[in-house]
Formats: C-alpha cells, structure tokens, sequence
C-alpha cells in the first residue's frame, strides 16, 4: 500500500507515526511544508520525501507566507499525481489541511492537532477549518475534546475516530531511576517553550517552591519562541540556582532524562487529548502535575497519579510540587498507577495498528 503524508518533518510525531508504517513495509510518500529536523533525517532516505518551498507557514516563511499557498497546492498536486497513493493523511488541520484539500485529492484522512482548532477564534480561520473538516473522507484525533471539536465543525459522527499518538511502552520498561544525594528533588517539563505551553507559570511556581524548599530542582526542556523571555523571567526571579532551561532534546535520550526526574510537570493551556510528553512521563513510572486542559482529568487520576491544577494557577501547583517533593513514597506509589494507565490504554503499537486498519478501509 502506497500512503501519502503531508505532515511536518520538523515535528516528533509526524516522525514516530510514520516510522510504524515505513518498518511495516508500506510505501511512504512524505510531504512537509517545513524544513526536516535532525531526528527525521534517516527516516527521510526510506521515504519519497518532498519539502514546500517556500512555504506558506507563516513561522517559516512570516507574514507573508499565505501568499505561497497556492504555489504549494500546485507542487502538492504534482506530487500526488505522480505518485499515485492510495490515501492521503494530512496531519494538522490548520495550513497543512488547506493546502491538502485544495490539492483536491481523494480519499483524504485529516488529523487535528489540536490547537489548530481547539484555540481558532478568527473567524475566517473557522470558516477554511469547517471546510478542512468537512470535505475530508475521514478524521482521526487523539481525544475526546478534539473529537467533539470536529463535530462542531461539521465532522460526520461516523467518520470521525479516536486515535491515540500513543506511547512506545518497551521504550521505557526497562527504565532505571536514578537516585539524588542531598535530597535533591528533580522536576521536569518537556513543553516547548510557546505561549500555548505556559511555562511562565512554571517559572512563577519554581519562585514560590524554592522559598519553602531549597532542595526542588527545575529542568524546562524544550525550544521556542519564548526561550529569550523566559530566561530572563529565570534571571530576575534569582532562580538560576534551581531552574535550568536545557533547551531542545534529543528523543533518544528520554528515557535517561526521566530516570534522572522524580516529577512531571505540564501547564499547557491547550492540548488535542493527552499531550505525548504527559503519556510517555506517565509510561516511565513519573507522576504528574497537569493544568486542566485537553483530556488530562480522564488520564491523570487526582491523588492516584498526581494532581489536577487549574490553568495559570502558580500557587496550586507549586503546593502541589510541595507535597510530592515531601513525600517520595506517594511519588513511587503515582508513577505506578500511570505506568499500568498507559501501557492499558495508550499504547503506541496497538494505535498504530487501528491507524493502518482505517487506511485499508479507505485506500483506493
């Protein structure tokens, strides 16, 4: 079966998804409308790879990029007619979804990411979405939210399907937790540093922590377009001592990075389901401390895998924080209720497998 994707090859998830059906044995047609990150590079030589340029995402190109959109409908439909695939998934709603069904190409799989239709308020960008969302032979998400999103705007009950992103469970089984000297406990996020993902919170709770406990370190990996502000919001507060921002991270080298954590830590304001960061903290046996957002309350059980906190609340989730960090036996008892939730219910192999089910059902 030959699957076309029009899906960034700058982002870890269009990597992962599509690495299941390359080792599978597919044929992979990959287009992206941004520049390749390093992790995809090997991926890339097993794939027909094509790359938009210039491209019409306005973070890559700027203001003016809705002017490439159709020079890049045009290579996308040139593209696909000549390599003839028997679908096509276009994952993000957003830019990537235009360009998709402009390209006119059927049948037509649309995967949501989230924000890109759980925070639209322009009222144009609705209207493109609705057409984005309507006109596609099926959809898939990776929530509950999401999915009730795509009904609102106009997404077939029937057509719409939950898949999980999914977590590579054997990455983190045989995972080995790195004990600290001195009582040193270690807090991670992994959310890029965008104004979605709110880490200015983080920081402000880091201030109210490390004046109850000198003995909490904070580690922000991730980067983006913030990294300036906040390094300075780090610099003001005197926090350098115990908030470090590592910057971007190889995915390789997770599982060491959670072995060295004793807490996970999101406060994204948005999140399509439960973010993959979340999951994969949860899998390696982390417990965790989310904002209200996305589906967390359905996968993060208060008080059985780590707390709750409202949206933007400093002060609830440096509590929270607090109390984790002055109790390492509930920490233990957190992470392995998560590790059971999501080797239950979000297992990256099993996700796939209902993915290639669905294409089978809507190839041509």
């Amino acid at each position: 079966m030959k699957i076309a994707f029009l899906a960034a090859s700058n982002s870890i998830h269009s990597i992962r998804w599509i690495q299941y059906f390359v080792d599978r044995g597919h044929s992979v047609v990959w287009i992206s409308l941004a520049p390749a990150s390093s992790e995809a590079l090997d991926l890339l030589k097993k794939t027909s790879y094509y790359e938009i340029s210039p491209s019409p995402l306005a973070d890559i190109t700027g203001k003016k990029a809705a002017f490439h959109l159709f020079s890049a409908v045009r290579k996308v439909r040139e593209i696909l007619k000549k390599e003839c695939p028997n679908v096509l998934h276009i994952h993000s709603a957003g830019t990537y979804g235009l360009v998709g069904m402009f390209s006119g190409f059927h049948p037509r799989i649309v995967t949501p990411w989230g924000s890109d239709i759980l925070l639209t308020s322009s009222l144009v960008k609705k209207v493109l979405i609705e057409y984005v969302v309507t006109t596609a032979d099926f959809l898939t998400c990776d929530g509950e939210n999401t999915a009730k999103a795509l009904q609102e705007f106009g997404g077939d009950l029937e057509k719409i399907s939950i898949i999980r992103f999914g977590v590579d469970v054997k990455k983190f089984e045989s995972l080995v937790h790195v004990p600290t000297p001195d009582n040193i406990v270690r807090v991670l996020s992994l959310r890029n540093l965008e104004p979605v993902y709110d880490i200015e919170t983080l920081i402000e709770a880091a201030e109210i922590v490390h004046k109850e406990n000198k003995s909490v370190r904070f580690q922000i990996a991730g980067d983006g377009s913030e990294r300036q502000k906040l390094e300075t919001h780090v610099q003001e507060k005197n926090l350098q001592s115990c908030v470090t921002l590592s910057g971007r991270y190889d995915p390789n080298t997770l599982p060491a990075m959670f072995g060295n954590s004793d807490i996970y830590v999101s406060t994204s304001l948005s999140d399509s389901g439960l973010s993959a960061s979340t999951a994969e903290a949860m899998a390696a046996g982390l417990p965790a401390i989310v904002s209200d957002s996305g589906d967390n309350r359905a996968w993060v059980k208060e008080e059985r895998g780590g707390f709750i906190f409202p949206c933007k609340d400093a002060k609830t989730l440096a509590e929270r924080i607090l109390f984790l960090a002055a109790h390492p036996e509930t920490r233990k008892e957190f992470g392995e209720y998560n590790r059971n939730v999501i080797m239950e219910k979000n297992n990256y192999w099993k996700e796939m497998e209902k993915m290639e089910k669905i294409y089978l059902e809507n190839s041509k």
